[in-house]
């Protein structure tokens, strides 16, 4: 499924490339979270259901919306962002290593860019050590020891190209993930309270706690065109960004005796919020 905010030109090819799928998707479910967006093109096509979403309930809440309307056999939930277009044997490649084992809940593809570059997708959890000296040195300098090791395991997989082989991550980018559906409702799906960002990070944490396997393969890939909502509501999704930033770490620094890491941790956020939107 989709989530689609102002999306319609994106999900033309996205759809398209899942009809060329060796896996057959049908439907293809689109959750509109733009009540003003009609979707008119979108809604004619062929194996393709649109569900509007009365309010715009962010990434999270509109996927689980869409996971409600599954049919009671579908086993595996596909959450895949409209400006991502998928390789015909992608979820057949997803769907092989699943079977290997019941015990995974979740797999990966990788992620190319535009320019065929490959996105960190596969990624160790946030921690305040590695979340700050990504968040300070990531760009400047993406080769220090803290962006290597929020990047993780999948780092090399991802270095070592599409002929590596599949490894478990703490983390799988929601821009294209593969979840089985007895697994996501064990955790009652996404939490809701992440409007954007980290909702992909936190619902790896708790299919973790629940001794789920989160599994990268490289051989499966998707090419991902870049943030096109994000980007026309740039101001918006920062600050969004750093909330759920914090929101996930607080989550995992809590308690009394972390108040004051918490207090340093939300104004260093604010601020950094602040510099990037400029």
């Amino acid at each position: 499924m989709s989530v689609s905010f102002y999306s319609e030109t994106q999900l033309d090819a996205l759809i398209e490339s899942i009809s060329r799928s060796t896996i057959p998707v049908d439907p293809v479910i689109v959750v509109n979270n733009a009540a003003d967006d009609a979707l008119d093109g979108i809604r004619g096509r062929d194996a393709v259901r649109v569900i509007d979403s009365p309010t715009n309930r962010g990434y999270g809440g509109a996927v689980n919306i869409g996971a409600t309307d599954l049919a009671p056999g579908v086993g595996w939930i596909l959450v895949v962002n409209p400006d991502v277009v998928i390789d015909p044997t992608t979820l057949e490649r997803l769907l092989d290593v699943a079977r290997t084992d019941p015990t995974i809940g979740a797999l990966g593809p990788r992620i190319l860019g535009d320019d065929g570059t490959t996105y960190p997708s596969a990624r160790a959890f946030p921690s305040l050590s590695n979340g700050i000296g990504h968040a300070v040195l990531g760009r400047r300098y993406p080769g220090n020891p803290w962006t290597r090791r929020y990047w993780g395991a999948g780092l090399h997989r991802q270095a070592d190209g599409p002929g590596a082989d599949p490894c478990d991550v703490d983390w799988l980018s929601g821009a294209f993930i593969l979840i089985r559906r007895e697994a996501f409702e064990a955790v009652d799906g996404f939490d809701e309270e992440y409007f954007m960002f980290f909702e992909d990070v936190d619902i790896a944490h708790r299919l973790a706690r629940s001794g789920w396997r989160r599994v990268f393969v490289p051989a499966a890939t998707v090419l991902h065109h870049g943030a096109h909502s994000t980007r026309r509501f740039a101001s918006a999704m920062n600050r969004a960004h750093h909330d759920s930033a914090y929101r996930y770490l607080a989550s995992r620094y809590s308690g009394s005796r972390w108040a004051p890491v918490r207090l340093v941790l939300r104004a260093g956020l604010r601020l950094r919020s602040r510099l990037t939107s400029r």
